[in-house]
Parts: structure tokens; sequence; C-alpha cells
């Protein structure tokens, strides 16, 4: 009977994470698909091996292996929230499916996951800083004059400006920028050609 109470509140978890956290803030609905069978894949394969001869820590393994590949072979791009979205669901499924002697715990530690994600995620959490990639139109070899370059463009104050890119052929500059904005929306950015999707942090 516990272990039915933990999948009911697993599945009540991963749904208030996917569907209350992570869809209104991300409107990404190809990972809301990849989230729920993250869960409930490792929460059925961790209860079949928990319920076995085979042990925990390999039912473990073996699940972490599989979102890592999940991950590290992906054809489209993740941001760095998003992989956290994959650990949560991944977490969430380990902790319905492990036998604990105390239900208490486990529900515990799942309000935990959510409320974590809740807080790091908010929208209102650093909201003035930004990371973007942008490709100038000019060859910029100093670093003083690109980051005063920058901040005039972005209409903020630059934090960090890594060149990736110095093409003194075509005279681009592919700058990946780290900056913060001085009200409360960000500046548009004004360089000779577009910036490439890097979104807003």
């Amino acid at each position: 009977m516990p272990q039915l109470v933990l999948f009911a509140i697993d599945i009540c978890a991963v749904v208030l994470l996917v569907f209350g956290l992570y869809f209104p803030r991300h409107r990404r609905r190809d990972l809301v698909v990849a989230y729920l069978g993250v869960n409930v894949g490792v929460l059925a394969v961790a209860s079949a091996l928990s319920a076995s001869n085979v042990g925990a820590g390999l039912g473990l393994g073996l699940a972490l292996f599989g979102v890592l590949s999940i991950i590290r072979l992906r054809s489209t791009e993740l941001d760095q929230h998003e992989v956290a979205y994959y650990f949560s669901a991944l977490a969430l499924g380990i902790l319905g499916a492990l036998s604990t002697t105390s239900v208490w715990l486990s529900g515990g530690l799942m309000a935990l996951i959510l409320v974590v994600m809740f807080l790091g995620d908010h929208p209102r959490l650093l909201r003035h800083y930004r990371h973007q990639i942008i490709v100038l139109d000019s060859a910029v070899t100093d670093q003083v004059t690109l980051v005063a370059h920058l901040e005039q463009l972005l209409g903020a104050r630059v934090h960090t400006a890594t060149v990736q890119r110095l093409d003194l052929v075509n005279e681009t500059t592919l700058v990946d920028v780290r900056y913060s904005v001085r009200g409360r929306g960000g500046a548009p950015v004004a360089a000779g050609r577009p910036a490439q999707a890097g979104a807003g942090r």
C-alpha cells in the first residue's frame, strides 16, 4: 500500500512540475512529453528492479545512464534549465519507486525538488541578467573597445564578453555576451547583423 501511495505522489509531483512550472514558463510542448516519459519510465524500471533480486544501485545507474545518453545524443539544443527539469523528473521517478520505511520522507523530498525548481527557475530571480550570442558587423580586436561597443548597443552593463570567432576577412565578430539591463526590460540588439538565437537569462 505505501508503494501505491508513492506512485500517486510521484504522478502528482511530475504533473505539477511539467504543467504547473515548466510549460507555463517556457512553452515547449515537445519537452512536456519527454519529461513525462522519463519520469514514468524511470518509475516503472526502478520499481521492477526493486521488486527483484537486482540491486537498487544497478537500477539507479541504468536510469542515470539512460537520461545522460538522451541529453548527450539530443538532436535539438537544450538550455541548462531544461536539463535541470530532466533530472528533476528523473529524481521524482526514483523517489517514487524506492521502498522506504517512511512515505513522508519520500514525499517530503519530492516536495523539496518542486520547491527548489519553483524558486530557482522563477522569472523574478536575477531577472535583469541576460545572455546572448551576437554577430557584430565589424572585427573588434580590443577587449575594452568591444565591451564599450556592446554596452552602447545593448544599453546595458556587460559583465563578460567572450569572442568566439574573429573574422578579419569578412569583418565580423562572434561574441558571447553576459550582461544586465539597467531597467525593467531588456533593450533590443541593434548590431549591424541580427543576433543569433540566445535566450535572455
